[in-house]
């Protein structure tokens, strides 16, 4: 891979969010698991890595050189196919540790015998996925879970309202349909974070009867990546799954933080409403929660600052 000058001189530690669906027996299993483990070790690369037979899923981050160490592992378990891999950048590590695991599943439909493999969506090129917005005959769904889209998508694009991906299958054969009949639409263009759970969303579209289907190559991380801001129709910041919580137009970390209580995004307004109490409660989950729980909770934050302070002033130090 090569990067340019600015990033590499940044200090910024690379993110790779990557995924391929291909048959692995136990064989390549276990040398994955086995090898990427060591790797990660030797290049202290840190993240998660889902790994089951029908394929890889995974975001790691670390030096551009651990990085690309690691995902050579896969080059030859992968059986010539390769990996779609989206780059990213932080000022910080993304994740607290590595863990690989195997899966039923990468990306968790629920809905075992869809297979990507077999049938799924047309590609649609970022450079193109702008023209499907425009598109009148076009129903244009985003198939990421609520909380991700209340932060940032695309202008017009259907929400299903959905918790957890499970729950797609169930609004595709609820509403979906009719949405498309109603309409008439001609074509179905859907979208996600990096494109993996488009894979399977479009599978099952297909495997149901639907036409037309079609989904945005390497996600909304690509798009950003690939159409310049001045052309661009993301509004607002991209939900991803680790420390940075939210990324922007650079691919760079947004002004979104978490409530340690619930996970749930927060905007810096959402920091001023009266119901925040940092590490305790947010407005999201301000009815959520047991008086125990928050006592828990606020004991936890307690620690947290107090282990906090010792390395605050050693960097206050520093910059003196």
């Amino acid at each position: 891979m090569s990067y340019s000058a600015n990033q590499l001189s940044s200090g910024c530690l690379q993110v790779a969010s990557f995924y391929c669906f291909t048959p692995l027996n136990e064989e390549n299993i276990s040398f994955l698991i086995e090898r990427i483990g060591i790797s990660a070790e030797e290049s202290q690369t840190k993240g998660i890595v889902l790994i089951a037979s029908e394929g890889v899923n995974g975001t790691i981050c670390g030096s551009a050189r651990g990085v690309d160490a690691l995902l050579d592992h896969f080059d030859g378990p992968l059986d010539g196919k390769s990996l779609q891999v989206k780059i990213s950048w932080s000022p910080t590590q993304a994740f607290r540790r590595f863990k690989v695991r195997r899966k039923a599943e990468i990306v968790t439909m629920g809905v075992l015998d869809v297979n990507p493999l077999e049938s799924s969506g047309t590609y649609i090129a970022p450079s193109n996925w702008n023209e499907f917005l425009d598109d009148p005959d076009t129903i244009v769904i985003d198939t990421r879970n609520n909380y991700e889209i209340s932060i940032g998508s695309f202008e017009k694009a259907i929400n299903p309202h959905t918790d957890s991906f499970r729950q797609f299958p169930r609004w595709v054969d609820e509403n979906l349909r009719d949405l498309v009949e109603k309409k008439r639409f001609k074509r179905i263009a859907m979208f996600c974070t990096g494109g993996i759970r488009c894979e399977k969303a479009t599978a099952y579209l297909t495997k149901q009867g639907f036409s037309g289907v079609h989904h945005l190559h390497g996600g909304i991380l690509r798009y950003l990546e690939e159409v310049p801001q001045t052309e661009s129709r993301w509004e607002g910041e991209c939900f991803v799954f680790d420390q940075r919580v939210a990324l922007n137009h650079e691919l760079l970390p947004g002004v979104h933080s978490l409530c340690r209580a619930c996970g749930m995004p927060l905007a810096p307004h959402d920091l001023e409403k009266a119901t925040y109490i940092p590490g305790v409660q947010c407005h999201h989950c301000k009815d959520q929660f047991t008086d125990e729980d928050r006592l828990r909770f606020a004991d936890r934050q307690k620690h947290m600052e107090q282990s906090f302070r010792p390395l605050q002033t050693k960097l206050d130090g520093t910059r003196q």
